[in-house]
C-alpha cells in the first residue's frame, strides 16, 4: 500500500513538526509506503492534493487539522487524475472535528495509521457551496455569523487548542448582535432574525456537539440556527452545546436538506470546516456519498 501524505508542519501550532519522524516511522512499521510533502504555507496544501499524479498511490491522507483537510478536500477535487483514490486523515492538528466523527483523536493518531493501513474504506457525503461563481467543497461544517466570528478569534489562539474556541465564544458575546437571514432549503423559506446558522455534515464542531443527529452518509446536510437571544442567556445555555442538548432550547432551530441558499442583510463571512472563506450570498448541496475515506 502506498499513499500521499501531505504533512503540514505548522499543524496545532508548529508542534506537528516534531512528530513528523514518529508518523514516518509509524506509518513504515505498519507496512505502509509513501511520497510525503510537507506544506510551507496556506493554500499549499491545495496545491499538492491537486497537482500531485495519484495513478500511483492509493490514497491521499491529510495530517493536520480541520484546515489542512479542508485544503486537501478542494485540491484532490480539482485533480484530474483519473483515478480518484481514497481520502484519509492523520489528526495532528488544533481542530480535528473530522477526525472526531471517525472517532479519532490527536492524543491517538497512531490509530488513524492503523485505520489507514487497513486500507478499509466508506463512502461519504461531501459539501459543496458557491460563492461568487466559485465552488468549492467541506466535509464537516459550513458556518456564518457568531460561529464564523468565534472561529476569527479561535485563530489567533491556536496554542490554547480546542479551548480557544471557547474563549473566543466569550470574547464574541460582548459583541453579539442578530441580522436578518433569508434561508431557502428544499423550497421552503425561513426568514427571520439570527444569531449564527451552522449547516453540519458531520455531528461535531471542534468540542462542541453542534448537530447531534447528524449523518455523514445520508445524503442530507443538518441545519441548526440560532435565532435573537441576549448576551446573559447565551452564556447561560452555552455548556449546553457540548452534549448537543442546545438543540431543544426554543431560539434553535433544526432541519435537514439537500440544496440551502443563505441571503443575508449584510454580508457574512463563512467558516468552513474552521476556515475562513468568502461571505454571503451563498448556494450550499449535499453531494450524497461521493468521496471515499479510509474508516475502522
Amino acid at each position: 500500500m502506498k499513499i500521499l501524505l501531505v504533512f503540514n508542519p505548522h499543524a496545532a501550532n508548529g508542534r506537528a513538526r516534531g512528530m513528523l519522524p514518529a508518523v514516518r516511522a509509524a506509518f513504515l512499521e505498519a507496512g505502509v509506503q509513501m511520497d510525503l510533502r510537507c506544506t510551507t504555507g496556506p493554500g499549499h496544501a491545495t496545491r499538492i492534493a491537486a497537482e500531485e499524479p495519484l495513478g500511483h498511490v492509493d490514497g491521499v491522507v491529510a495530517a493536520g487539522g480541520d484546515g489542512t483537510l479542508f485544503e486537501v478536500l478542494n485540491g484532490y477535487y480539482l485533480n484530474h487524475s483519473p483515478r480518484r483514490v481514497a481520502l484519509g486523515v492523520l489528526p495532528v492538528g488544533t481542530g480535528n472535528a473530522f477526525a472526531r466523527d471517525l472517532d479519532l483523536t490527536s492524543e491517538k493518531w497512531q490509530e488513524a495509521v492503523q485505520v489507514i493501513a487497513s486500507a478499509r474504506t466508506k463512502k461519504f457525503d461531501v459539501g459543496r457551496f458557491t460563492v461568487g461563481g466559485r465552488a468549492m467543497h467541506f466535509l464537516n461544517i459550513l458556518g456564518l455569523g457568531f460561529v464564523a466570528d468565534v472561529v476569527d478569534s479561535a485563530s489567533r489562539m491556536k496554542l490554547l487548542g480546542n479551548v480557544s474556541y471557547t474563549i473566543g465564544v466569550l470574547l464574541r458575546t460582548i459583541a453579539l448582535k442578530s441580522y436578518r437571514i433569508r434561508i431557502e432549503a428544499d423550497g421552503e423559506v425561513i426568514d427571520g432574525e439570527n444569531i449564527f446558522t451552522e449547516i453540519s455534515n458531520t455531528r461535531w464542531t471542534s468540542n462542541f456537539l453542534m448537530a447531534p443527529k447528524a449523518s455523514i452518509e445520508d445524503g442530507l446536510l443538518d441545519v441548526t440556527m440560532l435565532g435573537r437571544m441576549g448576551r446573559r442567556r447565551l452564556l447561560s445555555c452555552f455548556p449546553l452545546i457540548f452534549t448537543g442538548e442546545h438543540v431543544t432550547l426554543p431560539e434553535v432551530r433544526t432541519f435537514t436538506a439537500r440544496r440551502i441558499r443563505i441571503t443575508t442583510d449584510t454580508p457574512k463571512v463563512l467558516t468552513p470546516d474552521g476556515e475562513l472563506v468568502g461571505a454571503t450570498p451563498v448556494d450550499i448541496e449535499c453531494l450524497p456519498r461521493d468521496v471515499e475515506v479510509f474508516c475502522r
